[in-house]
């Protein structure tokens, strides 16, 4: 497949949470059928992390063409397990039309190139079993997969996942 035509935006504008937040839980429930708690989730946690949002820590980056959002990817770090973990990858989601066009790919090194230039010597993401196309572009950029374990708590068994990254 050919590569969209597409510009990356850093930063937010009007509409961009509701997008994200839109796209996980359509995403989410059609695919692994995690529903309205889920998406609920998002949303509390995105809107948490915007009303801190330090530019110079964090990063909310959106691929998006003339038709609107492609992909986003957040880094949090800002938040308070920055110190511990360090900065935290969030929010990576995808419009159907991207997938396997290379925009994650692109989203994905651009956040760590953000990661490298802010300063951050460690990074980390949760995710789950069964995402394989986000798996091996962490994977490609030096993330490691560092613990999984069974969670129920959506409803979906889930084998949740903690990929760390380090400098």
């Amino acid at each position: 497949m050919t590569s969209l035509p597409f510009m990356l935006r850093r930063g937010w504008k009007p509409g961009d949470l509701g997008w994200v937040i839109g796209e996980h839980g359509r995403y989410y429930d059609l695919e692994w059928k995690l529903g309205v708690a889920f998406e609920a989730k998002v949303a509390e946690a995105m809107g948490a992390w915007m009303q801190r949002y330090d530019p110079a820590r964090d990063l909310l980056l959106t691929a998006e063409d003339a038709e609107g959002p492609l992909g986003s990817i957040s880094l949090d770090g800002s938040g308070p397990l920055a110190a511990t973990d360090g900065a935290r990858i969030r929010f990576f989601i995808m419009a159907d039309r991207a997938r396997g066009r290379g925009v994650g790919k692109v989203l994905v090194a651009e956040m760590m190139t953000f990661i490298r230039a802010a300063g951050f010597t460690r990074a980390f993401l949760t995710t789950f079993r069964g995402l394989d196309a986000a798996r091996k572009l962490y994977e490609t950029h030096g993330w490691v997969l560092t613990h999984e374990e069974l969670d129920e708590s959506w409803g979906t068994p889930l084998h949740e996942q903690r990929f760390d990254w380090k400098a």
